[in-house]
């Protein structure tokens, strides 16, 4: 499969990487605003700089991976079906819901296939566990908790381009609390606050937050995030069912522990997301080559980047009024 590759910042970098080490695909293109960028990517990928109009014109690409900045993602996914292209997106389609359901419908309506980078579903350890609970180890699930902690907030600049906690955030483990409970979401309840750096709070956005939801059957998930954590990138879930419990620990530096008079110590955990999810990137990319090289649809795809969005939007009117929402 042929790639081009929109976008040649961190992201795109670590998706141009992993279609260019397999022996099934292979990148023809980069684009990106950045042009030594998109040249250093093109360079180490045995691909071409292009521009991205060339790129959805070319025969020579089958996919597209679109890696730019967010506020470009629904434009870029609504060409690439329009061009006939197999489009997998990075998370989210938009910040807008209503902006995602238009593109939605000419992704539609072009009978184009698109997957959206929710990675966390292909964690081997979150897989697992949503394996094991589909296989009913623990019964009918009842509670799902998920624990997502950065090591330290991104810059305010950041901040004010990013949709904000929720929506940048907290949006994986809203699409995570989808893929263990089997349902979906009805309700949300969320508190937030700006215990990290008062400059997010200025910029209008949380950086310390807990939100709970139930399904129409009463299935709970409460998920906790954080800008800050000082030991590492802290990323746990746990499901507890009318059988029993399961749950996916943080991962380690090594596995390696010290056992003495004073006590058990190991190694922090892993610090930065790239390393923590190298495997669910690799994953998640294997399940796209498949998906669209057999005629499937990939999974997850648009409809669960549109749930994701209304649950992050549910949250926010949640916070910003101390009420209890329905999703909408």
């Amino acid at each position: 499969m042929k790639f081009g590759i929109i976008g040649a910042g961190r992201i795109g970098k670590i998706h141009a990487a992993n279609v260019a080490a397999r022996k099934d695909c292979s990148v023809r293109f980069v684009a990106d605003a950045d042009g030594a960028a998109a040249k250093t990517l093109a360079d180490e990928t045995n691909a071409k700089v292009a521009e991205i109009g060339a790129i959805l014109a070319s025969s020579d690409v089958d996919a597209v991976a679109i890696c730019a900045p967010t506020d470009m993602h629904a434009e870029l996914i609504e060409r690439a079906a329009r061009a006939k292209k197999a489009i997998f997106c990075e998370k989210p389609v938009d910040l807008s819901a209503e902006r995602v359901r238009a593109c939605l419908e000419v992704v539609k309506s072009a009978g184009a296939k698109l997957m959206v980078g929710f990675n966390r579903r292909f964690d081997p350890n979150f897989a697992a566990v949503q394996a094991r609970i589909a296989a009913g180890m623990i019964g009918a699930v009842e509670i799902v908790s998920i624990t997502s902690r950065d090591p330290s907030p991104p810059p305010i600049s950041y901040i004010a381009r990013s949709g904000g906690l929720f929506r940048d955030m907290m949006i994986h483990d809203f699409d995570m609390a989808r893929f263990l409970l089997g349902e979906e979401p009805v309700s949300v309840s969320a508190m937030g606050s700006s215990l990290v750096d008062k400059a997010i709070g200025a910029a209008g956005d949380v950086d310390t937050a807990v939100v709970i939801m139930e399904t129409k059957s009463g299935k709970v998930a409460q998920i906790s995030n954080s800008r800050r954590a000082a030991y590492g990138y802290d990323q746990r879930v746990e499901a507890h069912g009318a059988k029993g419990m399961i749950h996916a620990a943080n991962i380690r530096e090594t596995s390696v522990e010290f056992a003495g008079a004073q006590g058990i110590a190991g190694d922090k955990v892993l610090n930065f997301f790239l390393e923590r999810y190298a495997a669910a990137y690799r994953n998640e990319l294997d399940a796209f080559v498949t998906a669209i090289k057999s005629g499937g649809s990939p999974q997850p795809d648009g409809e669960d980047g549109l749930r994701a969005n209304l649950l992050a939007d549910a949250a926010y009117e949640s916070w910003r009024t101390g009420q209890r929402v329905k999703v909408v």
